[in-house]
């Protein structure tokens, strides 16, 4: 079993590594899932005035740039899904928040609820965390938990409204 990235060394000179590492995030050693999803909110706060189109079509790239991306890293890394890997909570997060109000009860709301569905897995999401490999397992789960997050997320707003 190999070591995971928060517990040796890692340089972080390859671009493609940072970025997977979510710029360091998923170095931390506490809870690196959720420090990576600290840098999917900051993400979200400087792209969230942006068009709805634009804010769609970055959350795309992001997830669709995450498979490759995850992939190399979790092959550079020797770590099939290595828990420093952190740009599919990244992406996740963007998809929880999709077209919610830019408001701080939505952004903290979106954070807490990914995390919970992100770290308990529920059927299908633990079904595809244990099923798919490589990159794309790595980001099919996460996604997943956003989409489920924005659609609970988005049930609460007409139930309150």
């Amino acid at each position: 079993m190999s070591t995971p990235s928060a517990a040796r060394p890692i340089h972080l000179r390859d671009p493609l590594l940072l970025l997977a590492l979510g710029f360091g995030s998923g170095l931390a050693r506490r809870g690196p899932g959720t420090a990576g999803t600290v840098v999917g909110v900051g993400l979200y706060l400087l792209i969230a005035s942006l068009p709805t189109a634009a804010v769609v079509a970055i959350t795309v790239v992001v997830a669709a740039v995450g498979i490759p991306l995850c992939g190399y890293a979790a092959r550079r890394l020797g770590v099939p899904d290595d828990q420093g890997i952190v740009w599919d909570e990244i992406a996740g997060y963007l998809v929880t928040m999709l077209l919610l109000p830019f408001e701080a009860l939505w952004i903290l709301a979106g954070f807490v609820l990914f995390r919970i569905l992100d770290i308990a897995k529920p059927w299908p999401i633990g079904w595809l965390d244990r099923h798919l490999g490589g990159g794309t397992g790595i980001m099919l789960d996460d996604l997943l938990a956003g989409a489920v997050a924005c659609l609970l997320l988005h049930v609460a707003r007409v139930a309150i409204a």
